[in-house]
C-alpha cells in the first residue's frame, strides 16, 4: 500500500505541528509519510516539546532530523491538517482537510503541554482508522 503524504501546518512550525509530525511518524509510519511546516520558522523546535515527546514516547525529534521549515520546503501532500491557528491560519496554496483547533502550549506547564500531546496522539490514531 502506498503511504499518503500528510502535513501538519501551523504558523511557526516549532511546537504543535512538530509534535504531530513526530507522533504520526511513530504511530502511523506504515500508513503516512509525515511532514510539518509553517509560513514562518523558528531557530529551533520548542524545547519543551522536544523534552516531553522524548520523555513520553522515547522519540528524539531533533535526532530524527526534525527542524522548523517552511511550507515550500515539503513535497505536495495528500492531506493537510491545520493545528488550529485562529484568525491567522497560514495559506498553503490549497484548503485544509482538517483543522484540529489545538491551543498552543508554548510557555505553559508540563501538564498543559501533555494535554495537547495526548490530544494530538488521539487525533493521529483517528486518522489511522480513517485512512486504513
Amino acid at each position: 500500500m502506498e503511504r499518503k503524504k500528510i502535513a501538519f501546518i501551523c504558523v511557526h512550525n516549532s511546537c504543535r505541528s512538530q509534535m504531530a509530525e513526530a507522533l504520526c511518524r511513530h504511530l502511523a509510519g506504515d500508513v503516512f509519510e509525515s511532514y510539518s511546516a509553517g509560513t514562518e520558522t523558528k531557530p529551533q523546535i520548542n524545547q519543551d516539546a522536544v523534552r516531553l515527546i522524548k520523555e513520553i514516547y522515547g522519540i528524539d525529534m531533533e535526532a530524527e532530523g526534525q527542524y522548523s521549515k517552511l511550507i515550500s520546503e515539503i513535497p505536495n501532500v495528500d492531506i493537510a491538517v491545520s493545528m488550529g491557528c485562529g484568525v491567522n491560519c497560514p495559506f498553503i496554496g490549497r484548503g485544509f482537510d482538517d483543522d484540529w483547533g489545538l491551543e498552543d502550549p508554548t510557555g505553559k506547564s508540563d501538564e498543559e503541554f501533555t494535554v495537547v500531546i495526548k490530544e494530538i496522539e488521539s487525533k493521529v490514531l483517528k486518522l489511522i482508522e480513517r485512512f486504513l
